[in-house]
């Protein structure tokens, strides 16, 4: 019996240290995120759960926030033709842009895989234009694009094409964006080029014995080891395409979104509301309705993944 109960004894103080083990490796981990979870909760939780209360409110900026409920949200949708406006430019862009980008870049990076001389040259001269700052490539495009003097219309004068007047012509002011968004594929580049090379050969050996066609490998092994990283291109793509704002406020006509509002994005509209006339409520109103409008975008890819994206390993399909 003593030495059944000496036993419970040294179990419980065993126990016991456990116990004092476990809370003080908690602790240690609570001191170490501390820093970013104070840094969120000030930084972001805050200021979106105050944004969230200012959009129902007529807040200005200057004077107290008075609360009108989702007056901002019915004037939105009932008075406000720049935000149908706004949006349908927003999604032009981003369905045409995104695909266009993401084809662009697995072509490009495919390309870049051969095992050719001198292609880490080419690959440092594609990645080049993804680190260049913004405002100054932006300047530089809208010297490119003027219809009289840019050098993309002279050159194509030199084939007996007469180029479109690009950033003054409302039908050709999204294409000149998104024509320009194509200069910068290299970051969506390196990431399928790291892709591909993570592919086996083997594969490509067996398929080649087998007598699969150029084509055939690249639709049926390339493509699928590589949906993984274009399954995250095409969400963040999707994500910084409806936030589109930087080019549209520099190139276009006194940062208004001109010519006939044809660059009059989302985003550009919501800063022109926030900054400009300081309706900072229903600013703020806009900012929400951009966030759900990615977010259900973004639900709707994920449920969709299952489908198409096939990672290694992956052994119920």
């Amino acid at each position: 019996m003593q030495t059944q109960a000496s036993t419970e004894n040294r179990v419980k103080i065993k126990n016991r240290k456990i116990m004092t083990l476990e809370k003080k490796e908690s602790l240690q981990g609570y001191i170490f995120v501390a820093p970013w979870l104070i840094g969120f909760l000030i930084l972001t939780a805050g200021p979106m759960l105050f944004s969230l209360y200012a959009s129902f409110t007529n807040y200005d900026v200057t004077s107290r926030m008075d609360f009108i409920g989702i007056s901002n949200y019915i004037r939105m949708f009932t008075n406000d033709d720049l935000f149908w406006i706004s949006l349908g430019n927003t999604l032009y862009y981003v369905l045409i842009s995104v695909p266009i980008t993401t084809a662009g870049a697995v072509l490009l990076a495919v390309l870049l895989n051969q095992g050719v001389p001198g292609m880490r040259f080419y690959r440092t001269i594609f990645y080049l234009p993804a680190v260049l700052s913004g405002v100054g490539v932006y300047l530089l495009w809208m010297q490119l694009l003027s219809p009289n003097t840019g050098l993309i219309n002279t050159v194509l004068s030199w084939v007996g094409i007469t180029g479109p007047a690009w950033l003054f012509d409302p039908n050709w002011t999204k294409p000149s964006l998104i024509f320009m968004k194509l200069w910068s594929l290299g970051g969506g580049m390196l990431l399928y080029l790291a892709s591909l090379q993570g592919v086996s050969k083997s594969l490509y050996e067996a398929a080649e014995i087998d007598g699969a066609s150029a084509f055939k490998r690249f639709r049926h092994i390339t493509l699928p080891m590589i949906t993984p990283v274009i399954f995250f291109d095409v969400v963040t793509s999707l994500i910084g395409g409806f936030q589109v704002f930087q080019e549209a406020y520099v190139m276009s006509e006194s940062g208004n979104g001109g010519p006939a509002n044809s660059l009059v994005f989302f985003n550009l509209h919501m800063w022109n509301k926030a900054f400009e006339v300081f309706d900072m409520g229903y600013a703020m109103a806009l900012s929400w309705i951009l966030f759900i409008i990615i977010l259900i975008l973004t639900v709707i890819n994920l449920k969709l993944a299952p489908r198409w994206v096939h990672y290694e390993g992956d052994d119920h399909k």
